[in-house]
């Protein structure tokens, strides 16, 4: 855990009560502060009681006056479509709002880093899809070349329950957009952006908002060295905004075309990992055969991982060996069996067209089950990808409209994932892939998209 500084003695205010806001009140409570605990679900703040947190309905004007700070948990809207009620009555009487993310930055340093060799490091990745293979790659390479290193943020550990950095450490943290839009410390030493496509529109109030949440970390947060993907215009924009004198601190990275400027990039080409410098090539890792990674989204992950560990020091032959004995993340393109000469694809991380569609490309004869809680324009945008589809499998509120949008692409509206599953591998033959690519939220049918393809391998199994 790492304590939390600045608060010694003050009352704060934690609004949300799941794996963050309690990673939350501990670590405040650590750092010598009371924390104030609310969540609107009455199962959550019994679950502070038993942890032994003051739970408060801190929306309250009585009790919001109390406190010296708010800290709210990333799910909790605190602009659009609406502040929550605590938020509202934090800001009524002028008690600062934060969040996990800017308590990390402002207590992860440590008087003890005066007596290490290599400072610990911070760095952080964000996008719109492949934070979670990014950051777990990142990770993977770093424990490969024995280099100390913790993983959290939007995957796996709050940043809070991290532990206290040791010497030359570094701790690779995945950022959404809901948790960059509202931290008041951003002090990342690496920041990396891969990528944008329209997701959270209502939260953020449009893509320009959304875009805007994301660009804080590179903007507010002034990293030393800044990683950006370049095949969106929102990229480029950035990578402009950022790049300085010969422009070093910017490491491009694309899966789309050659970047063999003057400056630092790395790019993806038929299979191949390329690191360009100063007009000529440095290194290229034969990507070809890494089954944990397929497809161009996974190269593009891949070129961000690269580009970090290059920035940290490590040698390419030492990444190129990490990468090969990478296994892939679960939920994410990760091949959950293949029985007579069928492979059964887990990616229900896909929880929008953008990402399934990079799925789609990833594979040939596929046999596609589809279908949840339908975002903004569905599935039209993959509609140049629909050759690839041998059938279409569709479950969920989508099944419908996804159904007319498919058009004369064979499927069926199976309703159910089970029953997707069973009528998939009945028409299955051998070279067949059945891709779970949902291009939705889960919320109609499951917990969370871990849930849904949880349900997935189950029904394989």
């Amino acid at each position: 855990m790492i304590p939390v500084k600045g608060y010694s003695g003050k009352r704060v205010g934690v609004l949300g009560l799941g794996r963050t806001g309690l990673a939350t009140a501990a670590a405040l409570q650590a750092g010598g502060a009371v924390p104030v605990c609310w969540d609107d679900n009455p199962a959550s703040r019994a679950l502070a009681e038993v942890e032994g947190f003051e739970v408060a309905d801190i929306s309250r004007p009585r009790e919001a006056e109390a406190l010296d700070a708010l800290i709210t948990s990333p799910g909790i809207p605190h602009l659009y479509p609406e502040a929550h009620k605590a938020i509202q009555a934090a800001w009524d009487i002028g008690v600062p709002v934060d969040n996990d993310i800017g308590l990390f930055f402002q207590s992860f340093a440590d008087e003890e880093w005066s007596g290490f060799e290599r400072d610990p490091k911070v760095v952080c990745i964000t996008g719109s899809n492949g934070k979670s293979t990014t950051s777990a790659l990142l990770h993977h390479i770093l424990r490969h070349a024995h280099r100390p290193s913790q993983l959290g943020g939007n995957i796996g550990t709050a940043v809070l329950g991290l532990d206290p950095a040791i010497d030359g450490e570094v701790a690779v943290v995945e950022l959404s957009s809901y948790q960059t839009d509202l931290a008041r410390t951003l002090q990342p030493d690496v920041a990396v952006f891969l990528n944008l496509s329209p997701d959270h529109l209502d939260r953020h109030g449009g893509i320009g908002g959304y875009f805007a949440a994301k660009m804080r970390l590179f903007i507010l947060g002034g990293p030393e060295r800044a990683i950006i993907g370049v095949d969106e215009p929102e990229g480029r924009y950035l990578s402009n905004v950022l790049r300085e004198g010969a422009g070093d601190n910017v490491i491009e990275i694309s899966t789309s075309r050659q970047l063999k400027g003057m400056g630092w990039s790395v790019f993806a080409r038929k299979g191949f990992l390329v690191e360009w410098r100063k007009g000529r090539q440095v290194a290229s890792v034969d990507m070809r055969g890494m089954e944990g990674l397929p497809g161009a989204h996974n190269q593009q992950n891949a070129c961000a991982a690269y580009a970090a560990c290059r920035h940290l020091g490590l040698a390419p032959k030492v990444i190129e060996a990490a990468m090969a004995s990478y296994g892939g993340l679960r939920h994410r393109c990760q091949q959950v069996a293949e029985v007579s000469g069928v492979k059964f694809i887990n990616n229900s991380k896909a929880t929008n067209a953008d990402s399934a569609g990079k799925a789609l490309l990833a594979f040939e004869n596929i046999r596609w089950i589809a279908g949840g809680q339908a975002k903004e324009g569905g599935i039209a945008a993959l509609a140049p990808m629909f050759e690839r589809v041998k059938k279409a499998y569709l479950i969920g509120e989508a099944a419908a409209g996804f159904s007319a949008q498919l058009g004369t692409v064979p499927h069926e509206v199976s309703g159910t994932l089970d029953a997707a599953v069973a009528a998939a591998r009945r028409d299955a033959e051998p070279g067949d892939v059945i891709l779970l690519a949902p291009a939705c939220a889960s919320f109609d049918q499951f917990d969370s998209f871990e849930h849904r393809g949880e349900v997935f391998e189950a029904l394989i199994k």
